[in-house]
């Protein structure tokens, strides 16, 4: 027993400094940083000939990311709102009942090289958007596959592959986009951001629209299947400077579907003045929208201008005020037509949609 004895003390000897030095080269607690976001609405609609419309909302998220190794990072969210892909609200309904939760990121970033990010998973939207519009994209929307991005001196690049639908018997519906630009810095305190960019989806016509089967504007047959492909040009264009101690942006975005021969273009233009990051500081933007039927995928674009999808036009108008460093609040109003020029839905009236939005937002 004795002899057992002291190779089990000699062998716990030679592992402890081992342990103690790992641990004082790398805390692994230190690899791992949290982030996240509450915000609570009060949202009040007035669409033209229907009764008004009151509701009380949230969106929470709670991200993780792990620096896994110098040239790795991971990240995960855990996001409300899970069975939409542009949405991340949740109402105060369903008597109480606990509401669901799901992945609302989950995605590795390797840096191989200075400037250079691969990402894989369902990741960060790392397309650019101009002003941070949502006309092609909403904010909210969270890609899965795979993407390069690049950027070095004042050009940047971006390409991605992404899996849209998978289908058991048809061929499955993919979005491919490559996005070039520059940034020029034109003075002190000015830089204009400029860029094109390129979109497809991939077997849309004789299918069903994303999501939940609703054409969200875009044209579809008698079986409310897509009537035609979407593959997107896109120029874009935001300028930055300042007015006093002031940020001051401007941005203009267009995208053009050459798959259809009318209802093909879609524009976006504003401009966002001051911001309220620290107390007391404030921030107003005004833009306006005009999304035509078949411009984009109505699926993925704004899920709050028109009631989400295409077929609409008209202004938002959004203003937000620092109460402290991580606390704001913020209110957005649209003042939008929907059922604006749309081939598929010619038979509709327009009407005057305008909802306002009042939110609290808790940011860590």
């Amino acid at each position: 027993m004795k002899p057992i004895q002291c190779t089990s003390v000699a062998l716990i000897s030679s592992i402890l400094p081992l342990s103690t030095s790992n641990a004082a080269e790398e805390n692994w607690v230190d690899r791992i940083s949290f982030s996240g976001d509450l915000r609570l609405r009060y949202e009040t609609i007035d669409l033209e000939s229907v009764d008004q419309r009151d509701s009380a909302r949230y969106r929470a998220r709670l991200a993780m990311a792990v620096q896994a190794s110098d040239a790795v990072k991971v990240v995960m969210e855990l996001a409300s709102g899970a069975d939409d892909p542009v949405s991340r609200n949740v109402t105060f309904d369903s008597g109480f009942s606990a509401d669901d939760i799901g992945f609302g990121l989950a995605y590795a970033d390797w840096t191989p090289t200075e400037g250079m990010h691969v990402l894989g998973g369902k990741m960060k939207n790392p397309l650019y958007r101009a002003g941070s519009n949502s006309l092609i994209w909403d904010g909210d929307l969270n890609p899965e596959g795979l993407a390069l991005t690049y950027e070095r001196g004042m050009f940047f690049g971006v390409a991605g592959h992404f899996w849209v639908e998978e289908r058991a018997t048809e061929d499955d519906s993919t979005l491919s986009a490559v996005q070039l630009g520059a940034k020029f810095n034109i003075a002190e305190n000015a830089r204009l951001t400029a860029g094109v960019g390129y979109f497809e989806f991939s077997n849309t016509i004789g299918n069903t629209p994303f999501y939940n089967g609703l054409p969200k504007g875009n044209s579809v047959d008698t079986q409310l299947q897509y009537l035609y492909e979407y593959r997107g040009t896109e120029v874009f264009l935001q300028f930055d400077t300042k007015v006093g101690d002031l940020p001051l942006q401007l941005f203009a975005h267009t995208t053009r579907n050459s798959e259809v021969d009318e209802q093909d273009t879609g524009m976006a233009y504003g401009a966002r003045f001051g911001s309220a990051k620290e107390r007391g500081q404030w921030e107003v933007a005004l833009a306006y929208h005009d999304i035509e039927a078949d411009s984009v995928v109505g699926t993925f674009n704004d899920s709050d201008f028109g009631g989400g999808g295409t077929g609409a036009n008209g202004l938002v108008f959004k203003a937000k005020y620092a109460l402290g460093k991580n606390v704001a609040l913020a209110g957005t109003y649209f003042s939008n037509t929907v059922n604006a020029n749309s081939s598929t839905i010619s038979s509709l009236p327009e009407l005057d949609y305008d909802p306002l939005q009042l939110d609290v937002e808790f940011n860590f």
